[in-house]
């Protein structure tokens, strides 16, 4: 095979050189250019597999010069230098093209020559995981669906999937975000490597920093010995946190930290760790309220903000639903050795109609309970929406509450208190006591349904 042709244009000349003659011991056939218009005057003649670009420059702006090296030739691979980082700047040339970005002063080993190996494996990864798409979906166990919002989505998975740009997924509880943020991992040159998902609702702050960042022996009271975190366990691969939201303002600075530098310090110690991580997060939440509210940091949500993907909810996109129904229905049936078990014709109509509140997921718990429980070998209506989670009518139970007032009034506080704790329980009794699955049935953060336990004094009649 012939050797990768890279074009380095940065303003300084000795920057260069001194890159030239790394990556020429690399193998690499290797030009420079300090003039960043006679760099398009050359990659009009010659062609370049990868450009390695300054973003700051006199004669034109980096961000220009990147339009033009696409519009030129749309395949050729861009990394972006940089000493100023504005991360506006850095999150507009990735979703302009560029492949990643690099902070000077950089490593020329860590820095460059791994992002430029990476980059140029995402080249061909690229081509070959557009050939392989489908089945690797069905390998990790995730139908996209063939509705027109389910498109963008595929498309976007196809496109950012061989990059390591930051990805984060939003979408309502149960819509398959981890499963997303799966097919990402497994359609990039990191995909033999780890995928490390993190749930930053589930945990407290002083745990969920020892578990990211791992901790020294005596940091703090239990600690009896070195442990190493998440972040570096994630080393190559790829670090999903899930319920980035949950994360405690101390925290998310030091995520930010992570982002930026791609090193840590680990709690209680005084060693910087470096790593070479992919990130995507994941959030049933609108960050942007959140920042306005000043429950999140702006800077960090444009870090993680660089290639959103939007999972509708399954009320959006109606006409995916018999399709991820027939899937779990295959799926399960063979898991159960149930095999035979079909949906009776009145089933398409009726599942179309549910709301599914819970989304995939509660798609996917009716369908495997009806498999469970139906008679026979047809399953019906009855039995696929009887184990669905039911639809709280809250205009019924406001009307229901409101001509209950008789003419001694009513005390609002105490009534919507009963409300409120009839549906934490229900929610509970419908998980089996599962925290977590509860407050995602009750679209509610693990942190805030902690808390409305705690409150009511719920906790402790289910402990």
């Amino acid at each position: 095979m012939a050797p990768w042709r890279i074009l380095i244009v940065d303003d300084e000349q000795s920057i260069c050189d001194v890159l030239s003659i790394s990556l020429k011991k690399e193998g690499y056939v290797v030009s420079s250019e300090v003039n960043p218009r006679r760099a398009l005057e050359r990659l009009k003649r010659e062609p370049v597999d990868l450009v390695l670009q300054d973003l700051k420059m006199p004669e034109m702006d980096g961000i220009d010069l990147l339009r033009e090296i696409k519009k030129l030739r749309e395949e050729t691979v861009v990394i972006i230098m940089t000493a100023y980082t504005t991360w506006d700047r850095a999150v507009e040339a990735m979703r302009l093209g560029a492949y990643d970005y690099i902070k000077k002063p950089f490593d020329t080993q860590i820095d460059i020559k791994g992002t430029i190996a990476r980059a140029l494996s995402s080249r061909d990864q690229q081509i070959q995981f557009a050939r392989t798409f489908d089945e690797m979906l069905g390998r990790i166990g995730l139908v996209v669906g063939y509705s027109k919002a389910m498109k963008t989505v595929r498309d976007l998975i196809q496109r950012a999937a061989p990059t390591d740009s930051t990805v984060i997924i939003q979408g309502e509880s149960g819509v398959g975000k981890e499963l997303i943020a799966r097919a990402l991992h497994y359609g990039s040159p990191r995909s033999g490597k780890p995928f490390i998902a993190v749930n930053c609702g589930a945990l407290t702050e002083t745990l969920l920093e020892s578990e990211l960042f791992g901790h020294s022996r005596g940091s703090f009271t239990g600690a009896v010995s070195d442990k190493v975190g998440l972040v570096e366990v994630a080393h190559t691969g790829t670090l999903f946190l899930d319920e980035v939201s949950e994360m405690s303002p101390l925290l998310q600075v030091k995520v930010l930290r992570l982002l930026e530098e791609k090193e840590f310090k680990p709690v209680g110690s005084v060693t910087t760790k470096r790593v070479d991580v992919r990130f995507i997060t994941a959030t049933n939440k609108d960050l942007e309220l959140a920042i306005q509210q000043n429950e999140f940091r702006k800077d960090l949500f444009y870090r993680l903000n660089v290639i959103p993907i939007h999972i509708p909810p399954l009320r959006e996109r109606r006409d995916d639903i018999p399709i991820l129904a027939e899937h779990f229905l295959g799926k399960y049936s063979k898991d159960m050795k149930r095999a035979g078990k079909r949906f009776a014709p009145e089933v398409k109509e009726a599942m179309m109609r549910h709301p599914w509140p819970g989304n995939i997921r509660e798609l996917e718990n009716a369908v495997q309970r009806s498999i469970a429980l139906s008679d026979g070998d047809i399953i019906t209506a009855k039995d696929l929406l009887e184990t669905a989670a039911p639809t709280p009518d809250l205009r019924s139970v406001a009307a229901a509450t409101a001509r209950a007032i008789g003419e001694e009034g009513l005390d609002l506080d105490a009534t919507m208190t009963d409300i409120e704790v009839g549906y934490l329980k229900r929610a509970l009794e419908m998980t089996g006591g599962n925290y977590t699955k509860a407050a995602q049935l009750l679209r509610m953060s693990l942190r805030s349904f902690r808390y409305k336990l705690q409150k009511f004094g719920i906790d402790k009649e289910t402990d």
